[in-house]
């Protein structure tokens, strides 16, 4: 019988190896460990990396020997950090703290602007995917500061 557990346990570990490393940095659980704030902030170094990302890419493009094997490393970087941009707006925002409001509601009009931006910055993150145009990522920043004000309100922060 303690062959067997031994045995099993071996096998449960060398499975829970072959999960994959990295995992959604957010669940569906509502555990309230999240901070709001820490996102506008996570959104920001993402925004830096795609944009240190896009210049290396148009260096190393111009170099008389390119070399490709980088260049793809970057585009894989910019990439990245574009998506989790996506997943914020729409795995954290959207879907979780956006909560929906009735067309009758007083809120309406502030939903949609919250909605509308959450909407353009996805766009935005993925046109940064598409080129390495930096006003793409400049978007984002601009776009992000207005959701935060929409979101937080005027002072622009959590209470």
């Amino acid at each position: 019988m303690k062959k067997v557990s031994v045995m099993a346990l071996m096998i449960v570990a060398l499975g829970l190896a072959w999960l994959p490393s990295s995992l959604s940095a957010h669940c569906e659980v509502p555990c309230g460990i999240f901070d709001d704030s820490t996102r506008f902030v996570m959104i920001a170094e993402d925004v830096k990396t795609i944009e240190k990302a896009m210049a290396e890419i148009a260096t190393l493009s111009k170099a008389a020997e390119p070399n490709y094997n980088q260049i793809v490393r970057w585009v894989n970087t910019k990439d990245e950090h574009a998506q989790k941009i996506i997943d914020i707006c729409s795995q954290y925002f959207l879907a979780q703290r956006v909560k929906a409001v009735e067309p009758a509601d007083t809120s309406f009009a502030a939903y949609q602007t919250k909605l509308t931006l959450l909407h353009q910055m996805i766009a935005a993150a993925v046109k940064t995917k598409q080129t390495t145009d930096p006003a793409n990522a400049a978007k984002i920043t601009g776009l992000a500061e207005k959701f935060k004000t929409a979101y937080f309100g005027a002072h622009g922060h959590a209470h």
